[in-house]
């Protein structure tokens, strides 16, 4: 038996994406992913703080995962996945990931137990994006 999890691994998260250009353009100049590689056209995956991010187009399923379908998030008002970035000014990033197109949903704002400040924003396809700043 192998030790599982062991050092040698990683976890990589998959995003399903619509328009592989509109969403490589956001990883790489927004949010300043390393890219790692590109694949077909189909995947692209990144560096991105520690992690790796495979973005990949939709498709139907395949014998490996016979039931599975993967598609975007059908409504970017309902999340089933989403990412926190904890940051040190929460202030400082919102200005420049505005400064880079970034539309937020709110100016940053105190959470509801006043531990911590934070803005939340979407990437091309819905996808949901926090930046926080614990107090």
């Amino acid at each position: 038996m192998v030790p599982f999890p062991s050092d040698d691994m990683a976890l990589t998260t998959i995003l399903v994406v619509r328009d592989m250009v509109a969403a490589k353009q956001f990883y790489l100049d927004v949010l300043g992913a390393e890219l790692y590689g590109e694949y077909g056209g189909t995947s692209t995956v990144f560096r991105f703080l520690g992690n790796w991010l495979l973005l990949v187009t939709g498709g139907p399923p395949t014998p490996d995962k016979p039931t599975v379908t993967f598609t975007p998030p059908p409504a970017p008002d309902t999340i089933s996945h989403a990412f926190t970035i904890r940051v040190g000014d929460c202030e400082g990033c919102y200005a420049t990931l505005s400064s880079r197109g970034v539309q937020f949903l709110t100016p940053p704002r105190e959470s509801d137990g006043g531990s911590e400040i934070r803005a939340f924003f979407r990437d091309p396809d819905g996808h949901l994006f926090e930046i926080s700043q614990l107090e």
